[in-house]
């Protein structure tokens, strides 16, 4: 984050703005609206800030900028086109940590102007940091489509009800989870109908109505997909964002986990081979115990947390402990790898069934049903099969496999480390010792890995 997002109080601050043509005047305007004390320093003004002169709105003075001209002002902007001026500007409003943005010359500035979506009180802000400021545009034309332009009403609202609430609830999270009861129900579309009456009587009605009392707690097992964060569901997202506690494993990928609540408590038990950082009945334990303490965990999990993901043996635990749970599946890594690497895992000329096995050597063997997954016409998926991967494929040619049945293994799959390597059974295993992928990988095995170079889209 090259930029740190914060919020200027500047009622009633002595601001300057240097110039007075049209761009100083969109930032005079911005600068009036939060109730600043405007200084212009301008030869000339444009006709609007004229009149803002003349009506004693803004302080206008008129001459070209002079050193010493920023002391005194809690910020300054700098909106003409001479290069000496801007820079002698920027140097010495940051000689004396005085906030400055020079205007379209992000090197001179200690501050940038965000897209605004102004639904006042609640105020919107979307930067590139400069980088792009007409997509920051784009994304703030995209966010006023989405949002109600009476939203400010409902925060208004909130404001005029919240010390109510606040004495109401001697629990910090109990007052958080009314409010969130309150901003998606009826109540929050009366005010966003304008019935702001209807809506503070209804409001308190409720918060009669609601004991000031602990909060069961609930687990949600969450499939986190396949690494991709616009793959994970709506639901998914929905209680990232609620979530009081977030326990996850090593195949959530980071940007699926920066999606959640930015004060949620994140506890990871990731695991891999050889090295169980949490085991399994201290993961059970710990649901449980954050669960009877009255928090919404959710239990984060790569891909589908039902396919190869343990969830079954979680909520078995949770049941009998009478906690109450919800499942929400996941796009998994068979099918999420498998469509960003073009590999359809069924395919009328290719193959009319898909087996999902796991690959995970035990006793430094892998024990599978080698005959009934060597029967033709199907694809093979195979979870965590990287390190058996020269077992597995000796085992199905031993099963009459054909050698030359082409196999693509996957790494990373969905993510900008999204790497496939193509080959046959008879020669994955060296072609893969050569090339040394990482984990996470996903093995594929059938016909259907030959429509790879056809179909893939990703590359």
């Amino acid at each position: 984050m090259d930029y740190l997002p914060l919020f200027h109080k500047l009622d009633k601050q002595k601001c300057l703005l240097i110039g007075g043509g049209s761009v100083a005047t969109r930032k005079a305007r911005l600068l009036l609206e939060a109730n600043a004390s405007l200084t212009v320093i301008a030869p000339a003004l444009s006709e609007e800030l004229s009149q803002l002169a003349t009506a004693k709105e803004i302080n206008h003075i008129k001459r070209v900028f002079a050193a010493h001209d920023t002391l005194g002002f809690s910020l300054v902007i700098c909106a003409t086109n001479d290069e000496k001026t801007n820079s002698q500007v920027s140097a010495e409003a940051q000689l004396n940590n005085i906030p400055v943005n020079v205007v379209d010359q992000p090197q001179l500035c200690s501050f940038i102007f965000p897209a605004i979506v102004d639904r006042s009180p609640m105020t919107i802000a979307i930067s590139s940091g400069g980088a792009a400021p007409v997509l920051s545009r784009l994304v703030r034309a995209k966010l006023e489509t989405l949002l109600p332009h009476t939203l400010g009403q409902l925060a208004s609202l909130a404001a005029e009800c919240r010390q109510t609430v606040k004495d109401h609830f001697s629990n910090i999270k109990q007052r958080r989870i009314f409010w969130e009861t309150i901003f998606n129900g009826p109540i929050a579309d009366l005010s966003y109908q304008g019935k702001h009456d209807e809506a503070k009587k209804k409001l308190l009605q409720t918060l009669d109505q609601t004991e000031n009392s602990p909060t069961l707690g609930k687990v949600y097992l969450v499939g986190g997909g396949p690494g991709d964060p616009e793959l994970l569901t709506l639901k998914a997202l929905r209680l990232l964002q609620l979530a009081d506690i977030i326990i996850y494993d090593r195949l959530v990928s980071g940007d699926v986990l920066n999606l959640a609540r930015r004060d949620a408590e994140r506890i990871y038990v990731g695991k891999q081979r050889s090295d169980h950082s949490v085991p399994q009945e201290d993961i059970n334990a710990l649901l449980i115990k954050l669960a009877k303490e009255g928090k919404r965990v959710v239990r984060l999990k790569g891909g589908d947390p039902f396919m190869f993901g343990r969830g079954g043996e979680e909520i078995e635990t949770l049941v009998d402990e009478n906690i109450d749970f919800e499942v929400v599946p996941g796009i998994t890594a068979a099918s999420g790898c498998a469509s960003y690497s073009g590999i359809p895992l069924t395919h009328r000329d290719h193959a009319q069934s898909c087996m999902f096995v796991t690959g995970h050597l035990k006793d430094n063997t892998v024990n599978l049903d080698w005959d009934q997954l060597a029967k033709p016409n199907q694809t093979i998926v195979i979870y965590m099969g990287l390190v058996g991967l020269r077992q597995i494929s000796e085992k199905l040619i031993e099963r009459n496999l054909a050698s030359n049945t082409p196999v693509a293994l996957i790494q990373k799959g969905t993510t900008p480390d999204h790497r496939v390597i193509i080959s046959d059974l008879l020669h994955i295993a060296d072609k893969v010792d050569q090339l040394k992928p990482k984990p996470p990988t996903l093995i594929i095995i059938g016909s259907v890995v030959s429509l790879h170079h056809k179909l893939n889209w990703i590359n």
